[in-house]
């Protein structure tokens, strides 16, 4: 039995193919979906997603945004994602190098949550192009 996983950005379907399961990062921790899950509705957070297909992980960036779960169909809307197989290790691990020194200059509520957020981002593509390598 599998899953039907549809992956959305507002600019693009990032994946829509069957899945045999899914490990989601929501605002409140990480979520194992398979085949008849229960019904939800959930924030995804900026964190990874992976994919199992057969025997095989895959990693996808997810950069928060919100999944409905149910009758075997797994719907995330994103602000953006990225396969992990798509990111290039070391322009992922400049931008996370950029992210950590704009932190450190920051200054003022709004400057340190954008870098915050920021750093957030880099640090999980990081982790996406390591969970595969």
């Amino acid at each position: 039995m599998t899953l039907n996983l549809c992956v959305l950005t507002p600019n693009r379907i990032v994946w829509d193919s069957e899945v045999k399961e899914i490990i989601l990062s929501t605002n409140s921790g990480q979520i194992g979906v398979l085949p008849n899950h229960a019904p939800i509705a959930t924030a995804v957070d900026i964190g990874i997603l992976k994919i199992r297909l057969k025997d095989q992980w895959l990693t996808m960036a997810l950069m928060g945004g919100f999944a409905r779960i149910g009758n075997n169909e797994i719907t995330v809307l994103v602000n953006d994602a990225e396969k992990g197989s798509d990111i290039d290790p070391q322009e992922a691990q400049e931008t996370l190098e950029e992210a950590e020194a704009s932190l450190r200059k920051a200054e003022g509520k709004r400057q340190i949550i954008e870098a915050n957020l920021a750093l957030r981002r880099a640090r999980t593509r990081v982790e996406a192009v390591s969970a595969i390598s």
